[in-house]
Formats: structure tokens, sequence, C-alpha cells
């Protein structure tokens, strides 16, 4: 879905609406009740949405409204994603004395790098 968003790093609350088809209101509840859905504020304490954000509301969007999960089954199969990835991530490194935020910036930085890729590719086709 990241392909469709426009080419910038933060989006208002009132752009993340207009390109999920959500109301603003129902986005800051969301943001209330899951955990994973917190964007950073600046420092006049508007929302600064990133990509990440983003793809969290549409697939909180995708679980509540297509797949008719209630909240809390929403809830719980977002943390079973999460634990699964997680589980994932030890298995293919083994023994690895990184702490989880190791393990996170270097997923950060391989996201990064394929979303590189992509817009190379992007502008040679």
């Amino acid at each position: 879905m990241n392909a469709l968003l426009p080419e910038q790093t933060y989006f208002s609350i009132g752009e993340v609406s207009q390109l999920t088809g959500l109301q603003a209101y129902v986005i800051r509840y969301w943001e209330s009740q899951f955990g994973t859905l917190r964007p950073p504020r600046r420092d006049s304490g508007q929302r600064k949405f990133t990509r990440k954000e983003i793809d969290t509301i549409l697939k909180i969007k995708d679980l509540l409204h297509e797949k008719r999960f209630t909240i809390a089954g929403a809830k719980r199969h977002i943390q079973r994603e999460s634990r699964q990835v997680a589980t994932q991530l030890q298995a293919v490194i083994p023994n690895s004395p990184e702490s989880p935020n190791t393990t996170m910036d270097t997923l950060r930085i391989i996201r990064r790098e394929l979303e590189e890729a992509l817009r190379v590719l992007k502008s040679v086709a």
C-alpha cells in the first residue's frame, strides 16, 4: 500500500483521513484502543503519521471493516502477529546478543533500503 502514498515523510491526521477513507475521530479512537498505533507528535501537539502508522491503520480497517473483527479480536490478532514475527526473527537470528531495539533498528534499515530499491525500479520502468 506504501506505493500509493505521496512521497513525504509525515502526514497530518487530515491527510491520513483522506488516504484511508476514515474520519479523523475514528483514527483518534483507534489510537486510544490499539497500542501499536502511537504516532509521534510535533512540538505543537499535532500528530505526525508515518507510513508505518498508515499501514497499521489500513490493517486495522481491514480487520474491522472487511473481516468483521471486533476491536478486542483485532487487538488479539495484531498481538498474535507481532509475537509470530518476533519468533520468526529469533529463528532467523538464533542466539543473537542483539536487544529487541537493535533488531528493530536493523529492520528499519532493511525497510528503508527496500523502499529505495523500489523507487529506483519505478524510475527505470
